[in-house]
């Protein structure tokens, strides 16, 4: 039997294949070939990454186009442009309701809304298309700025917004309904990421560090990358060719910006200069720190299900029923939960730079751009320097979105998309689901 792939004649319709003729069929051949028509014209494309993470404060999206991986390139990735929008009011309001369980309880529909809003399932698929048109909106608005046609894009990778976490459940749940992003675009949508490395075991984060390594390891040096979003993680890259290591070390942005909303009536604490204003209370952040999570080994992630505004206030209270000087100010309680985040990060950071040289722990997300909870880092890494990924070529701000673009190129490609040294997964999968346009 040939080992050349079989031709198909698509010139006479009414022509039908005969017994004989697939009996004759390679259909080794045939699968090889269907797999290079499709997965190869998906290498060097434009892609788009989007990202709408836990601390809610907008719609990252990024355009962008990989260097193949056959390519000896000193330039793996071109950014083409980029664009940020913040969440509709409304539409953040419910988001943050259904990350709290039952949080949707206090929510009335406005007189705009359906009135049949009544239970947590209404507000999700409410939220859902809401969420999708406006995601839809942003890749409108980054394809216009960038004057490029939905043609020229293989697809958009969608992470959609984590409304529930529980990897301890195999549980993991992210709001998107990439149909009507498809339709409203005309671009395929790779969307729901990370349900597959949890049915091989993972706890479906984090994902980031698989992206980390394609695009900044290095076999010179060890790197360690640390994202600052609503959550804390890092990714360590061994220079050597051991694992690479990833998981999440606890709050960020999440709660910094949720205490200034509440006491400032600011969405975020500006180069966290409000937190520099007061004093760290170290009893309150020693009993902060005596969360079980902190404890855990990893492979580990969390979430608004762990750390959370109603949790700080428990905290609150706890504390001064038992502290016997309370007087403190809403600031120090900021500069207390900034002190958290570097303290839970760096902790883990030391226990695999101790061996190391002299290097450096790159800083991406919101978190990067807060130059007091920069300092702290520094502080408590006083032998590495802390910058962040501009010096590695790509912005703080960008990282993840971009990460989701490859993501979702790595998926069409028919390529694994999890590390299961960082997730715990059993092995390597392709993740994501397509929605063609």
């Amino acid at each position: 039997m040939s080992n050349a792939a079989p031709t198909i004649n698509t010139n006479n319709n009414d022509a039908e294949p005969t017994t004989n003729d697939y009996d004759n069929l390679d259909y080794t051949a045939l699968t090889d070939a269907l797999e290079q028509t499709v997965f190869e014209n998906f290498d060097d494309g434009l892609y788009i990454g989007m990202m709408s993470g836990t601390s809610l404060d907008g719609m990252d999206a990024v355009l962008c186009q990989f260097a193949s991986d056959s390519e000896n390139t000193q330039q793996p990735l071109q950014l083409i442009t980029s664009h940020s929008q913040n969440f509709p009011a409304r539409l953040r309001e419910v988001l943050l309701a259904l990350c709290q369980p039952n949080g949707t309880a206090a929510l009335t529909p406005n007189f705009d809304e359906p009135n049949d809003l009544v239970s947590e399932l209404d507000w999700f698929g409410w939220a859902s298309r809401e969420y999708s048109e406006f995601a839809s909106e942003v890749v409108n608005t980054l394809l216009q700025q960038a004057d490029t046609d939905s043609e020229s894009v293989l697809a958009i990778g969608c992470h959609g917004q984590t409304v529930r976490h529980r990897p301890q459940m195999a549980v993991t749940l992210q709001l998107l309904d990439a149909n009507i992003i498809a339709e409203r675009t005309a671009i395929s949508v790779v969307s729901d990421f990370r349900r597959r490395d949890m049915a091989v075991g993972g706890q479906g984060a984090p994902l980031v560090p698989a992206f980390h390594k394609a695009l900044f390891s290095d076999s010179a040096s060890t790197r360690i990358l640390l994202n600052l979003g609503g959550i804390a993680n890092i990714t360590v890259l061994p220079a050597n060719d051991d694992p690479v290591i990833g998981y999440d070390t606890g709050p960020a942005n999440l709660l910094l910006d949720a205490w200034a909303k509440q006491h400032i009536d600011k969405d975020y604490d500006q180069d966290g200069a409000w937190a520099q204003s007061g004093q760290v209370i170290e009893p309150l952040l020693n009993q902060l720190l005596e969360h079980p999570f902190f404890a855990q080994p990893h492979p580990k992630s969390t979430g608004r299900e762990d750390f959370n505004l109603s949790w700080l206030k428990s905290e609150l209270q706890a504390f001064d029923k038992t502290a016997t000087d309370t007087r403190y100010s809403s600031a120090d309680v900021q500069a207390t939960l900034t002190e958290l985040t570097a303290i839970s990060a760096c902790d883990q950071i030391n226990q695999f730079i101790s061996n190391q040289k002299q290097s450096s722990v790159y800083v991406c997300g919101g978190g990067a751009l807060n130059r007091y909870l920069m300092t702290r880092l520094q502080a408590h890494l006083p032998h590495w320097a802390v910058t962040t990924t501009t010096e590695l070529g790509l912005q703080p701000t960008w990282v993840e979105s971009v990460a989701f673009a490859w993501l979702a190129r790595q998926t069409l490609m028919g390529e694994t998309g999890n590390l299961p040294a960082v997730t715990g997964a059993r092995k390597g999968v392709v993740l994501g689901q397509v929605c063609f346009a």
